[in-house]
Order: C-alpha cells, then sequence, then structure tokens
C-alpha cells in the first residue's frame, strides 16, 4: 500500500535541489572515464618519454654495475647505495607519476568541476549497518558494475586477441632478428595493442558518463508535492505572504489615516476620489500628498475629515491627478496653481471663520 500511495517523481529538478545533491558529492561521474583518460595520456606521454627513459635506465644500470664491482660493502655504502638507487628511480619515473595524477584531476575536473566537500568522508552509524551493507553488495547497481566490469574485461581481451591473431605469422621471423630489434618489434605490437584498448576503453567511458548523467537525472527528480515544498520554503508560503501584505496595507492605511487631520484641505471626486494636501511654508518647498483613496477608503477619508474639520473640496479634474501621486510626494509641478488656488480659497475661509 505504501508503494502505491508514494507518488512519482515527474517533475524536473530545481537549482537548489541540483545544488544540494553537488554539494552532497552526489554528481555524475564515471571511473570509466577517469581509467580510459589516465591510460590513454599514460600511453601517449610513453611514446614520446620511452627513448629517454630507456636511455637513462641503460646509463643507470651500467654505472650501478660498474660502481658495485668497485664498492666496499659496508653499512654506510650501502646506505649510500639505497639513497642512490630510489634518487635516479624518482628522477624517472617522476613524469610518468605526476602525469598519473594531474590526469586524475583533470579527469575529475572534466566531469564535475571544481567541487570539495566533506560530507561524504563524515561519520554515518546506518554505514556500519551490516545488513544494509549486505543490500548494497547485491543490489542492481552492483550487479549492472559486475557486468559492466566482466564485458570490459571480454572486449579488451578480444581486442588483444584479434590484433595477436593478425600478426601471428610474423612471430617466427623474430627467431632470426637481433635481440635489440626483437625487443624493439614486441614493443611497437604491445603499443599497438594498448592504443587499440585504450580507443575501446573511451568508447565504453563515453557510453558510461552518458548513462552515469541519466542515471543521477532520474535520482534527481522530484515529486510534485517536494516541488511545492520546496517553491515554499525558498519564496515563502503565499498564503502567509498574503496574510502579511494584508496587514502591512493596513499598518500603512492607518498610518496615512493618521496625517488627515493634520491636513489643509480634501479634494474630492466627489464620491470616487479624495486626496488630502498638507502645506507647512516653513517646512515645505511644495504641497504634499498626505493620504488618498478610492471608494470606501475616499468615503473614510472623508468622514475623518468632517469629524476634524478639515475642509472638502470637490474639484474632479485635480482629485484625478492627484491621485496619481504617492503619499508623501510633493505635487507636481504642473499642478501647482490649481492647488494653490484651492488653499488660497480654503485660507480665505479659514481667516472668514476666525474674524
Amino acid at each position: 500500500m505504501a508503494d502505491e500511495q508514494q507518488e512519482e517523481k515527474t517533475e524536473e529538478p530545481t537549482e537548489k535541489r541540483r545544488r544540494e545533491f553537488r554539494e552532497k558529492g552526489q554528481v555524475a561521474q564515471s571511473r570509466e572515464v577517469n581509467t580510459a583518460m589516465l591510460l590513454t595520456g599514460l600511453l601517449l606521454l610513453w611514446s614520446f618519454y620511452a627513448p629517454v627513459f630507456w636511455r637513462d635506465l641503460k646509463a643507470f644500470l651500467a654505472f650501478f654495475w660498474r660502481m658495485s664491482s668497485e664498492l666496499e660493502i659496508t653499512t654506510l655504502s650501502f646506505q649510500q647505495m639505497l639513497l642512490f638507487i630510489i634518487q635516479k628511480s624518482a628522477d624517472l619515473l617522476w613524469p610518468l607519476l605526476f602525469s598519473g595524477v594531474l590526469l586524475g584531476l583533470l579527469s575529475g575536473y572534466l566531469q564535475v568541476g571544481f567541487l570539495f566537500t566533506g560530507k561524504p568522508m563524515q561519520p554515518d552509524l546506518n554505514k556500519l549497518d551490516p545488513i544494509k551493507g549486505l543490500g548494497k553488495l547485491i543490489s542492481k547497481r552492483s550487479f549492472f558494475e559486475a557486468l559492466k566490469s566482466f564485458g570490459k574485461i571480454i572486449l579488451v581481451g578480444m581486442v588483444a586477441y584479434w590484433t595477436l591473431l593478425g600478426r601471428f605469422d610474423e612471430f617466427p621471423g623474430l627467431a632470426g632478428m637481433e635481440l635489440s630489434a626483437a625487443v624493439a618489434y614486441m614493443a611497437d605490437f604491445m603499443f599497438l595493442i594498448l592504443l587499440k584498448c585504450c580507443v575501446l576503453l573511451i568508447f565504453i567511458a563515453v557510453i558510461d558518463y552518458l548513462f552515469s548523467r541519466w542515471e543521477m537525472e532520474q535520482k534527481m527528480k522530484m515529486t510534485k508535492q517536494e516541488v511545492k515544498e520546496e517553491h515554499k520554503e525558498t519564496e515563502g508560503d503565499p498564503q502567509l505572504k498574503q496574510k502579511v501584505r494584508s496587514i502591512q496595507r493596513d499598518m500603512a492605511r492607518q498610518r496615512m489615516m493618521s496625517d488627515v487631520p493634520d491636513s489643509d484641505v480634501i479634494i474630492t471626486n466627489p464620491t470616487h476620489y479624495a486626496v488630502a494636501i498638507r502645506y507647512r511654508r516653513e517646512e515645505m518647498n511644495a504641497p504634499v500628498v498626505a493620504a488618498k483613496g478610492a471608494d470606501h477608503l475616499a468615503r473614510r477619508i472623508r468622514e475623518v475629515g468632517y469629524e476634524n474639520d478639515v475642509p472638502l473640496v470637490e474639484n474632479p479634474v485635480v482629485a484625478r491627478g492627484l491621485y496619481q501621486v504617492e503619499v508623501g510626494d510633493e505635487i507636481p509641478e504642473e499642478m501647482f496653481k490649481a492647488v494653490a488656488e484651492i488653499l488660497a480659497y480654503v485660507y480665505s475661509l479659514k481667516n472668514r471663520k476666525n474674524s
């Protein structure tokens, strides 16, 4: 029942999902690419380095035999000889070892880019579970890897066999060759076999890498519910965001309504719009919009203005123009004259009342 109720993963992975997998070290990477690049790179390097290697090795062996025949065996001389052998061996092998490390790093970089994470190395008690460990040994993935390795061995063996069979008739002629010529022939023949095997390994590596990419994409896919949950985490709950926006609007409206009693005039449409204007000559360069509203909010502004003896002036054209101005902003210059006339009218009414 649980399997039947489990939602199918049909959605493409989001960027956040991909980033989380990458941080955990779960990326599409093929060991076949590492093997193919390492063997091919070392084989190509060997094709150029081999003459230098054999020349230096021959010189080293000649010097070693000459020195060993003349050297008196003591503890100190033995240590010096051992150190000399290690040093010369390092001189001969360091290009191959350094190239191997470099090719290994390059192979990983080409597949996954620069990635350093310690999460795969963190201790996990679940990995010590013998039952789960046994399950991994007999899983489909382990069976596939074993089958792939077995198939690779068969293919490489077939390539070597058919190459050997193609030149089998030439081998009896090696008996009449000089030793150096026979060795050179066998070296070229082995190089040919290895080169063909490397081409085969490159072909296998490309297929395996593409399969690894597809397999990782399938693993990263998400259910519709997972996409919804991630959207809530990143964007926030839509209902909560709507509620927060509603609260923010109410608070802004309350602040705006608190400025209505201090306004000099409320200009109306007469019923559709209402805009409250405030002007303090000592503090302001121009009148500002203290509050504005339409429909029921306009009615509320008129009510607050009436309760606080703020004059109401009906002027549809000016009201519509001022409604486009944000609360707290100065009125536009093209409306200075019209607003100034309204304010002059309001001030004259106040002066008559006071007198």
